[in-house]
């Protein structure tokens, strides 16, 4: 473990690169993820309609939340007299994976002013921390990567969400369109691009054997985070190994 420390020490012991360039190869990278978003944001955007939220709601919520998933369970706790609570609380378990993701980027982003990184921070997102991840391991290794990712998903997402509201091309069950399997898509992509042999189908197989067995057991999004930590520590293990 103390190995790989000194490794990520010695890789972000120089300046971070942060340019134009890499915004440009962000951008490009993402374009495929970005068609699964968009499919996806289209079934919210449906919904959310349905749910009786008015354009500029949906809108306001994509761009300022920019959590996919989150916001579906938002809409699933959406009622008249609205449990502000519940859904708080429930966003925040849903996204707590994201204090795993920042910390394995915080080598890196750390060496950049506040700006930069905290700025870049805000387009972090499943599909832009494994594309992001995946460029600091070459030699071209630029943070902008996950802001030019980060820009084409948020106008997939917010686009496709206000798309979805605005023509309601979803009529009862995503199923019906063949949209219900957008997320799954997106995810699966992310897997395949992260895949670097055989070492990780072991955090990969006990995050969601977790997952499935707490999605059992608890009610609500707690499989998220326990799938999520589960696997980290395993992979942590691995790596001390």
């Amino acid at each position: 473990m103390s190995d790989l420390r000194d490794d990520i020490a010695n890789d972000a012991a120089g300046d971070l690169p942060f340019t134009l360039a890499g915004v440009r190869r962000g951008a490009r990278q993402s374009i495929p993820l970005a068609l699964g978003t968009a499919a996806y944001g289209l079934v919210f955007g449906a919904l959310a309609r349905q749910a009786g939220l008015g354009l500029t709601e949906v809108v306001s919520m994509s761009g300022l939340v920019y959590a996919g998933a989150a916001q579906l369970v938002a809409l699933e706790l959406w009622a008249p007299s609205l449990p502000v609570v519940a859904i708080v609380f429930t966003t925040l378990v849903i996204n707590a994976r994201h204090l795993l993701m920042g910390a394995t980027l915080q080598p890196w982003f750390g060496r950049l002013s506040p700006g930069r990184g905290y700025g870049a921070m805000f387009f972090l997102t499943d599909e832009s921390w494994a594309l992001t991840q995946r460029d600091l391991q070459t030699e071209r290794r630029d943070g902008a990567v996950m802001v030019g990712c980060g820009l084409v998903l948020m106008v997939a997402w917010v686009g496709s969400t206000a798309a979805g509201h605005t023509l309601g091309v979803i009529a009862g069950d995503p199923a019906r369109w063949g949209l219900d399997v957008a997320p799954l898509a997106v995810f699966a992509a992310l897997l395949v691009a992260g895949w670097d042999g055989r070492g990780r189908l072991l955090p990969w197989l006990t995050a969601a054997i977790v997952a499935v067995i707490t999605e059992r057991i608890l009610s609500g999004a707690w499989y998220v985070p326990a799938g999520g930590l589960a696997g980290g520590v395993i992979g942590a293990l691995r790596d001390e190994d």
